[in-house]
């Protein structure tokens, strides 16, 4: 029996259904697996092309019942200032990529491509929910 883990699937906020889809789309290539629900409350599945099982599922924000409205005001404000969610993606040539994503209209770079001290070059953006994505040459 094989116990080996893999991550399948990450979950992030958006605030946008249509802005995020067309991000994690059109700006960052992924592959669209999965779009259900209607308006703002929609949970859409992407990934990149030629991983099938890997995914991140973009989710409606705070709406898990059990949450107070104080909580879900924090998350919103969080969300607002980029610090409530984020993920580490990496790509062959980081200077190729962050020349694409630059490109694009509306893209909210936060550091520009840059060799870190601990030995990884990367820059790093916000996706229309003000999620922060790091991106890693590997």
């Amino acid at each position: 029996m094989d116990n080996r883990l893999t991550i399948n699937a990450s979950f992030l906020p958006h605030t946008d259904p249509e802005a995020s889809l067309a991000f994690y789309r059109d700006v960052l290539g992924f592959e669209v697996r999965l779009d259900v629900g209607q308006g703002t409350m929609r949970w859409i599945t992407v990934g990149p092309a030629g991983q099938p099982d890997t995914s991140i599922v973009l989710t409606p924000p705070a709406i898990d019942p059990g949450l107070t409205d104080t909580e879900r005001q924090t998350i919103a404000e969080m969300m607002a200032k980029g610090t409530y969610a984020g993920i580490v993606l990496a790509t062959p040539d980081v200077d190729a990529l962050f020349e694409k994503v630059q490109a694009a209209p509306d893209v909210d770079i936060i550091q520009e491509p840059i060799d870190q001290d601990y030995g990884v070059r990367d820059f790093a953006l916000r996706d229309p929910a003000g999620n922060a994505i790091r991106v890693q040459q590997r």
